[in-house]
C-alpha cells in the first residue's frame, strides 16, 4: 500500500500477515534488555542505525525472495534484504549479530 507523506512523496508500506501466520517460529532467544545494554556500555556513540542498517544488510535466501513480493500501482516488487515486519526478523537478525561478533 501506497501512503502519502506530507512532502507529496510516498510511503510504502507492507503487511507481511498472510505469510507470518504460516511462518514456523525460529526459537532463537531474544536477549534481554540488560544484556543488550551491558554490550554498548563503554562505546562513545551508538545509535539507532547502527542497529538499523545492519538489520537491512542481511539478505533473503534467493529461493525466499518470492515470499515478499508485493504489488502496488507502480509494479510488483520483491524484497532482497530482510525487511521490517517480518515474523522471524528479530531472532534472525539476533543471530548474525552474535554470530559476526558485533553483540
Amino acid at each position: 500500500m501506497a501512503i502519502p507523506k506530507n512532502n507529496g512523496k510516498f510511503r510504502i508500506c507492507v503487511e507481511f500477515i498472510k505469510l507470518n501466520v504460516i511462518t514456523k517460529k525460529d526459537p532463537y532467544p531474544l536477549p534481554f534488555i540488560n544484556e543488550v545494554l551491558n554490550t554498548i556500555i563503554g562505546h562513545d556513540v551508538y545509535s539507532f542505525l547502527n542497529g538499523y542498517s545492519r538489520y537491512h544488510q542481511i539478505s533473503i535466501a534467493p529461493k525466499d525472495k518470492y515470499k515478499t513480493t508485493f504489488v502496488i500501482d507502480w509494479g510488483a516488487f520483491t524484497w532482497v534484504v530482510m525487511p521490517f515486519g517480518v515474523k522471524n526478523g528479530p531472532p534472525t537478525y539476533h543471530r548474525v549479530m552474535k554470530k559476526t561478533g558485533i553483540i
